[in-house]
């Protein structure tokens, strides 16, 4: 199936390195403009610098801290001045947190919420006006398999992370009328630059493809995914093709989650 997105802007959070960037890398070739976000302006001028090299797609970076409301609220307007309407929204931005239940504190869960279930809802609500008018619009929250099948230690992220798939399930059934559509991915285990540093942290003395094969063994697959694989399912999801998905939470894993 060939995805064409011409004539669309697509807005992902934490787009410049990881599952973002190769989100914004495949929009982009698919013909969509893309604007990037995330906090380390050098970082996204080079992602947008390597978008730009593979496509003809028009690209933005726009440095922001997605947990703080006045930041979102002025990237958004930066965004839409520069590119007019948003007709999709890849909330991407997030981290790996967790720790034993009785040791995290306050601070660490209002943190966890501020970046992936703050950041969600005030960026989402910015953009749906504009999709409402249009008639037209994909969200997308990037999830992982935590927010269906939490584990032991596994807060805070896989509470943020189901709220997160609360959000989405709420969205997904309040604005189908105005045909916008509203799904979540959920992430298994993806070679990306995180894994760069977990390799470069361990002292087995395996090299980084024997490290990585390590990890991917338990998958059902029998290897970790790609980003590229991961950027294939979003830019379907986010394009014409996926006209009559919605609601649903896809798991991206090799099969590794217990539940559908």
């Amino acid at each position: 199936m060939q995805i064409q997105m011409d004539g669309r802007t697509a807005l992902i959070t934490g787009g410049s390195r990881g599952l973002g960037r190769a989100m914004a890398l495949k929009f982009a070739r698919a013909g969509a403009n893309v604007a990037i976000t995330a906090r380390r302006k050098d970082v996204l001028e080079e992602t947008k610098a390597e978008i730009e090299a593979a496509s003809d797609s028009k690209v933005g970076a726009y440095p922001c801290d997605v947990t703080d409301a006045g930041q979102i609220a002025a990237m958004h307007e930066a965004v839409s001045a520069d590119f007019g309407t948003i007709d999709i929204l890849v909330n991407n931005a997030g981290s790996a947190v967790r720790g034993k239940f009785e040791e995290l504190t306050d601070e660490v869960w209002q943190a966890d919420f501020d970046l992936k279930v703050f950041a969600a809802i005030r960026t989402s609500r910015l953009v749906l006006p504009g999709m409402k008018a249009q008639k037209w619009g994909r969200i997308i929250n990037i999830l992982n398999g935590a927010a269906k099948a939490p584990g032991a230690e596994g807060a805070p992220t896989a509470v943020s992370r189901a709220a997160g798939m609360s959000i989405m399930k709420i969205l997904s059934k309040e604005y189908a009328s105005h045909n916008i559509l509203v799904n979540a991915l959920c992430t298994g285990i993806i070679v990306t630059d995180l894994w760069d540093r977990a390799y470069k942290n361990q002292t087995s003395g395996m090299s980084f493809e024997e490290f990585i094969a390590e990890k991917g063994r338990d998958v059902p697959l029998g290897r970790m995914g790609t980003a590229e694989e991961y950027a294939n399912m979003a830019c379907f999801l986010a394009s014409d093709a996926a006209s009559y998905i919605t609601g649903v939470a896809i798991n991206v894993d090799g099969g590794r989650s217990p539940v559908v």
